[in-house]
């Protein structure tokens, strides 16, 4: 096994924001690779964040975002279980982060898939099934086609399913089990609304 440095437990921790000793852990885990021991990190957070998620989240923080030029505007809601997480610098960060990523998806409308009206999805795959390229296809080829449209066209519409703006590696659901396994709590984005200036308002066109 790999002699571990207090100088690459120390880097691993800045990068990571882990513990000190899930740190020296991960880089006798990987003999001391960096980069894998990121991975491992990651992984174990991931794996952790999924024993937190049926706990009961009711703090957390409201956060506004408001786009450059004042032309967007966000308002999202972010839980954990505790006022102290709540108050932590981490948590806000999380939260102001998220706010960015709802103003850069203009097509984001709800936090996650299971959160999408059935008639909203019944509406999806009627359009889809009326598309021309579908004409003439056996139906059970069109189904399988729909379907697989269907998923991602849902998986548009949710925030969760979104890569992560400052990191496309991950997803927003990766950014939040990193957040959980890191604050130790459970947290879950609730609701949020996205604003646009001028949005919904029908502009007279000069004659």
């Amino acid at each position: 096994m790999a002699e571990i440095s207090a100088k690459a437990v120390k880097e691993l921790r800045e990068r990571t924001n882990a513990g000190m000793m899930d740190c020296k852990k991960a880089l006798q885990e990987t003999d001391g690779d960096m980069e894998k021991a990121i991975e491992w990190l990651r992984q174990k957070g991931l794996a952790s964040a999924g024993k937190k998620a049926g706990r009961v989240a009711a703090e957390g923080l409201v956060d506004s975002y408001i786009h450059t030029g004042g032309r967007i505007g966000v308002l999202v809601e972010v839980n954990c279980e505790t006022d102290f997480v709540a108050r932590n610098q981490a948590f806000s960060e999380l939260v102001r982060n998220i706010a960015m990523q709802i103003a850069a998806c203009p097509n984001v409308e709800y936090v996650r898939v299971s959160d999408i009206p059935p008639e909203v999805a019944e509406k999806e795959k009627a359009i889809e099934m009326g598309k021309d390229d579908l004409a003439g296809k056996p139906e059970n080829i069109r189904e399988k086609i729909v379907a697989g449209r269907i998923e991602k066209r849902l998986k548009e519409m949710s925030l969760v399913d979104q890569a992560y703006i400052k990191d496309q590696n991950k997803s927003v659901e990766d950014l939040v089990k990193e957040a959980i396994a890191q604050l130790g709590e459970n947290i879950q984005i609730r609701r949020f609304s996205r604003y646009v200036l001028g949005e919904g308002i029908e502009k007279s066109s000069e004659e």
